[in-house]
């Protein structure tokens, strides 16, 4: 009877690097301010072409929340790693 190879055996996790691990944590950095302008700037840019007043006030609100909802699941999922 033919004697069965053993099946490899399985590769440890390979370590990042250091650099993919600083642009990943640098990510959370850029994520709040960026989202937070860019709602400004959305609402303001509505606020143009609606003629109010108001409305940057709900993109800046809304974009600090898709921030911070952004920087939480950056975090939860280098968490998981």
């Amino acid at each position: 009877m033919a004697e069965m190879p053993n099946p490899p055996a399985p590769t440890p996790p390979k370590k990042k690097s250091t650099v993919v691990s600083l642009a990943r944590y640098s990510e959370i950095g850029f994520i709040i301010p960026s989202a937070v302008l860019l709602g400004f700037f959305l609402g303001k840019l509505a606020d143009y072409w609606l003629h109010t007043k108001w409305l940057y006030l709900v993109g800046l609100l809304f974009g600090a929340v898709v921030g911070f909802w952004q920087m939480i699941r950056i975090a939860l999922r280098a968490n998981k790693e």
